[in-house]
């Protein structure tokens, strides 16, 4: 089962943006292109407890570090919930 993650607001306070992107839909701004690792990182989210879709299309978690989100892409991070 899985939860959609929502980020909220910039990711980058108080810097000017160059680039923007959605993360599950929310506009966010970065200054510059980042890999999906480090996109995740920035976030404080754990590699290995989501799962990621760039411009449709599903990153395998052994490509996070060369995947790069550039300029208008669209992220979609879903977090796994384990319960019982």
């Amino acid at each position: 089962m899985g939860v959609n993650w929502k980020g909220s607001g910039t990711l980058v306070p108080g810097r000017a943006a160059s680039m923007r992107i959605l993360v599950n839909g929310d506009p966010q701004e970065l200054p510059e292109p980042e890999s999906v690792a480090a996109l995740l990182c920035r976030l404080g989210l754990d590699a290995r407890t989501v799962a990621v879709e760039l411009n449709r299309v599903v990153v395998k978690r052994a490509c996070y570090a060369e995947t790069d989100v550039h300029d208008g892409a669209e992220v979609e991070i879903v977090a796994f919930v384990g319960g019982g």
